[in-house]
């Protein structure tokens, strides 16, 4: 049996769905509005805002052969609120599904979009873990399976 690259890229993006939706549920209450004390960075959940409007923006791009621009389907006040991110990233997920699906295997432009958008996505759970660990904060058992993370 011949694996294609559409099914990895399936299975990667859904791997990197299911970290994304541990995080959120097991952040604790106010987690998402927290940044790194006094260095250079925004919250949590504006992390998560920059994810799924990759997400929705990424594949946008891919279907219309040329970037749209980007947004994001939370606004930055969601972008603290756990049940519309846990809600964002069900229906992006899905969008992404889609994509993978319809991808054509010989279509570069719309495969450099899957890539970058894997990329993306992986970026931002190296820069998740430092501030998890940066605000002392729990790494969801997901995480630490899937990077070889230390406990607690």
């Amino acid at each position: 049996m011949t694996t294609t690259l559409t099914t990895v890229l399936q299975r990667r993006f859904s791997l990197s769905d299911e970290l994304y939706v541990d995080l959120v549920a097991g952040l604790p209450p106010g987690a998402l509005a927290r940044r790194l004390g006094e260095l250079p960075s925004n919250a949590i959940g504006a992390q998560l805002w920059c994810v799924l409007g990759a997400r929705e923006s990424y594949v946008r791009a891919a279907r219309a052969g040329g970037w749209q621009g980007f947004t994001s389907p939370v606004t930055a006040a969601e972008a603290t609120d756990a049940a519309a991110l846990h809600s964002a990233f069900v229906t992006t997920s899905a969008t992404v599904a889609g994509f993978l699906d319809e991808l054509d295997a010989d279509d570069e432009q719309a495969l450099t979009y899957a890539l970058a958008l894997l990329e993306h996505e992986t970026q931002h759970h190296g820069q998740l873990i430092r501030y998890l660990y940066g605000l002392g904060m729990a790494r969801p058992s997901s995480w630490q399976r899937r990077y070889a993370l230390d406990g607690d």
